[in-house]
């Protein structure tokens, strides 16, 4: 059975850091992609970051040059991350994080899921 497991998460002022991370188990495949999505109050699921195999990556507009993922597969569950600098109010909600066999790197169309961690962001 695969499961996500995020943590991380937390309030922060704006101009603050926070690493959420995500562990990965039950889940084999030599052709993956890890993702992060959020999702606030009143709004739609928005992609944030995403990262392949080959360590190719992807990130919102909304957040390029602030946000950073990174993923560790070397151990037996995969683990990804996402390094979040110069946070700012509009980057409060829930992040996910998510996977799924790819064969290269995209910001759409999950089949595993995370339960969520909440981000704060206050001004």
């Amino acid at each position: 059975q695969v499961r996500l497991v995020e943590s991380g998460g937390g309030s922060v002022q704006a101009g603050g850091s926070l690493k959420l991370s995500c562990e990965v188990s039950g889940y084999v495949s030599s052709r993956n992609c890890l993702a992060w999505f959020r999702q606030a109050p009143g709004k739609e699921r928005e992609g944030v970051a995403a990262i392949d195999s080959d360590g190719r990556k992807m990130v919102a507009d909304s957040v390029k040059g602030r946000f950073t993922i990174s993923a560790d597969t070397a151990k037996s569950n995969s683990t990804s991350y996402l390094q979040m600098n110069s946070l700012k109010p509009e980057d409060t909600a829930m992040y996910f994080c998510a996977a799924d066999i790819c064969s290269t790197v995209r910001l759409y169309e999950y089949d595993y899921w995370g339960q969520g961690t909440q981000v704060t962001v206050s001004s």
